[in-house]
């Protein structure tokens, strides 16, 4: 599925929360590029950055917080026809460690954003849900969307679930046309590394640092890291094909890769000789193993991914490599 290949009625307006972000950036991007008039990045920036943010003349940033009504009226009075919803409190040791600040946002905010976007009467209401979250220990790999869980093991797994239950009854009540995309381990350029951002950009600027690279577990543990552009296509998709509506779809690679080689490969790309250190599993970390089944997205959204795990470190690196000044002035650990 080629994503130019996708065509939105003249005069689309989008929405995008969280567009700041990694997927957002290219998820704007990618809209601007086919033709939207208009797209809104909505991102309080408390886990972005102004520099990632797209240049095109159709994309307009407001700085604002999906929980303000003043801003939700703010950005809903300009009737958007398609809302991404990829706002979120990120993610499993971050709500672990603020489980509040994560049920608030994860929680209250998608129920506000909703709320307006019945009002406006939009034509799609995209939401990004966590394949890494709903899917449970005694979930059967590879997961297929009705094989969820209630057995879960951080807040952000139950938030996300949440999410998805408020997209349900909003649909089933009110008729909002909702997609749930259930992501798998999203990577690629526009992910800025931090304390509680994702392993790839934040092994990338380890390595890059002259860091060993910590990996809690033993490294045998599988992921099934999927390139933003193939994540991107599926959300477009999504906003287009009318059997989605009420679906929850996978959006995955399809293959699994062990997190120790995913190192190796970082170490080795960046030319890091530090090597690796290992630390003990993290006590939320009950997961060895994750593994999409997209056959569905396959079905109804002509899904494809088309980006190898290894192109897309390449890409990463290259994108390390280009922006590393605002990278390094940027990253958060502390």
């Amino acid at each position: 599925m080629g994503y130019k290949d996708l065509k939105f009625p003249k005069n689309s307006f989008f929405l995008v929360t969280g567009g700041a972000g990694c997927v957002g950036s290219n998820l704007t991007r990618k809209l601007a590029d086919l033709g939207a008039e208009k797209v809104i990045i909505l991102d309080n920036m408390s886990s972005a950055y102004h520099w990632n943010i797209p240049d095109r003349d159709a994309i307009q940033f407001v700085q604002g917080d999906i929980l303000s009504d003043e801003d939700l009226k703010r950005v809903f009075k300009e009737k958007p026809d398609y809302v991404y919803h990829l706002a979120a409190h990120f993610a499993n040791q971050n709500s672990v460690d603020e489980p509040e600040t994560d049920l608030m946002v994860n929680g209250i905010g998608i129920l506000k954003v909703l709320e307006h976007a019945q009002l406006t009467g939009v034509d799609r209401f995209i939401y990004s849900s966590s394949g890494c979250g709903v899917y449970g220990l005694e979930s059967k790999m590879p997961f297929e969307e009705h094989d969820i869980s209630i057995s879960l093991h951080t807040p952000y797994q139950v938030t996300k679930l949440l999410g998805e239950l408020y997209t349900n009854y909003f649909h089933n009540l009110y008729d909002v046309p909702i997609v749930n995309a259930r992501f798998f381990n999203v990577f690629g350029p526009g992910e800025v590394p931090g304390k509680y951002r994702n392993v790839i950009p934040n092994f990338f600027y380890w390595a890059m640092n002259g860091q060993p690279l910590p990996i809690t577990g033993e490294g045998t543990e599988t992921r099934d890291w999927t390139f933003v552009d193939d994540i991107c296509n599926g959300l477009l998709a999504m906003a287009i094909e009318e059997e989605a509506i009420g679906e929850a779809i996978n959006l995955g690679s399809d293959q699994d890769h062990r997190i120790i080689d995913m190192a190796n490969r970082v170490n080795e790309l960046s030319g890091n000789e530090a090597g690796i250190e290992f630390k003990e599993r993290r006590n939320w970390d009950a997961k060895t193993k994750l593994l999409s089944s997209i056959e569905k997205a396959k079905d109804i959204l002509g899904y494809k991914p088309t980006v190898s795990f290894d192109d897309g470190l390449v890409k990463v690196h290259d994108w390390f490599e280009t922006n590393w000044d605002n990278i390094q002035e940027s990253a958060e650990f502390d």
